[in-house]
Order: C-alpha cells, then structure tokens, then sequence
C-alpha cells in the first residue's frame, strides 16, 4: 500500500532530493521538502516530484539551530498535513547533515556544537516533535554513514554526531514497535554530493575514491535513495533497530 506523507530535511539536493523523487514514484501524495539555504535547489526538487505526480510543500529551517529547528519544521509540516487534508506523517526522513571534518588537533569547539545540532540533536528533536502525528506503520529512517564502523580520524565530530544517531534510533525502535512504526539508519560510503564537493574534485581524489567501493565506483545518491525507499515501503516492514549498510562494500 503507498504511503501518503513523507517528510525529508535536506531534500533541495543529493540524497535528500533522490529521495524525495524515490518515494514520489512510489506512490507518496504529500511530500515535505526541507532545505537549509537554496531555495532555488528545493524549488528544482519541487519540481521534481510534482511531475511524479506528489505534492510538494518546502519547508526551510536551519538545522544549526538544533530543538529550535526541529520544532519549527514539525510545526510547518502540521500545517502542511491540515491544509492538504492528511491526518498524519507516514514516513520521516532525517536525511540532511553537514561534514565538519577535523582532526582531533584541530577540532574546536564551535565546529563540534554546529554539526551535533545539525546532525544528531535536529533529528532527535523533530522525532520527539513528530512522533505523536506517526500513523500506525509508518517509518522513520535516518542517514548515518559508514565512518561509524571504521577508524575516521579525520572525521571526529562528524563521526560523533552519526554514532549517537544510530544510537538514538536503536534505543527508540522498540517503543516505536508497538505501533507498528519501524525505525532504521542507513550508512552510505562516498557518494557524489554536496558534502564531499569540497575534496572530491581534488587531483587524483576521485579515481582513489571509486577504488574504496567494491564495484570500482563513487556511490550515487540514487544508489542510498533506492534503499531508503525500500525501508520506507511495506517491503520493509520487519526490519527495525537496524543501521544499513549502503558503502558499496567499502569495507570488504
């Protein structure tokens, strides 16, 4: 059965757009577009899923502000739920995050509280804001990464923020399991984003990066989409708790 509301922070590019263009072709009537800053790449999503046939609603906040953020989007997307004649939220995807990278040398403070707010205590927060207006069934999935099971020495805080989320979902899964809701992370390795811009065009950089997949190539943000809208259909309905692994065998 196709799920009728999808929620998505950091929607207006990479996998956040994929996803939204996944869960528009999966039959998705309704769905919130989140975005930080260009209005002009969510309006493209936008665009996007209207012609699969959804319809979008935009949504901006900025995630660095952490349960301030979180707040403000769960009251946007209630609205957006009345005005467009839904009673709930059938899919929640905390999809959006920001790097950070730092050594543990030149980690510092300000850096280390912006990308906790913006990848750990936004998605916890807008959770906690949203989890009454679940329905029954419905699926909450979060973007982790694969740095959460290897060494990323380069990655501190980033790493830091993505373990506490799969710890976050791991704790919550079980209470959200009586009502049928299943709550999941997926890890995604490299993959042709936003995120990794500012180092992947870098001489070199890009052909070392294919290598670290097993499939000799960067990941697509369809290639993380796909799965997501596996967990987020009634395909993926016993599967909770879980953080999956979406490197492309980076570590084989």
């Amino acid at each position: 059965m196709p799920r009728s509301t999808a929620l998505i922070t950091g929607a207006s590019r990479g996998i956040g757009a994929a996803v939204a263009s996944a869960l528009a072709r999966d039959g998705v009537s309704l769905i919130g577009i989140h975005y930080g800053r260009d209005r002009a790449a969510a309006e493209r999503t936008a665009e996007r899923v209207r012609s699969l046939g959804a319809t979008p609603r935009l949504i901006r906040a900025d995630l660095s502000t952490g349960e301030a953020a979180a707040s403000a989007i769960a009251r946007e997307w209630r609205r957006a739920l009345a005005e467009e004649g839904f009673e709930g939220t059938d899919v929640l995807v905390s999809n959006a995050g920001i790097n950070g990278a730092q050594t543990l040398g030149e980690l510092d403070a300000e850096t280390y509280a912006r990308v906790q707010a913006v990848n750990l205590t936004a998605p916890l927060f807008l959770l906690h804001h949203l989890a009454d207006s679940l329905n029954d069934d419905g699926r909450v999935v979060a973007v982790s990464t694969g740095y959460t099971t290897v060494a990323a020495p380069t990655h501190l805080a980033y790493t830091a923020s993505k373990a506490g989320l799969e710890g976050v979902l791991h704790a919550v899964s079980p209470e959200l399991a009586k009502r049928g809701i299943t709550v999941n992370a997926v890890a995604p390795g490299i993959i042709d984003t936003d995120l990794n811009a500012d180092w992947i065009d870098e001489p070199g950089a890009r052909d070392g990066a294919a290598q670290v997949s097993a499939f000799g190539r960067i990941g697509r943000p369809e290639d993380v989409a796909d799965v997501i809208a596996f967990l987020a259909s009634d395909r993926g309905r016993w599967v909770t708790g879980q953080t999956i692994d979406a490197t492309g065998g980076s570590s084989l």
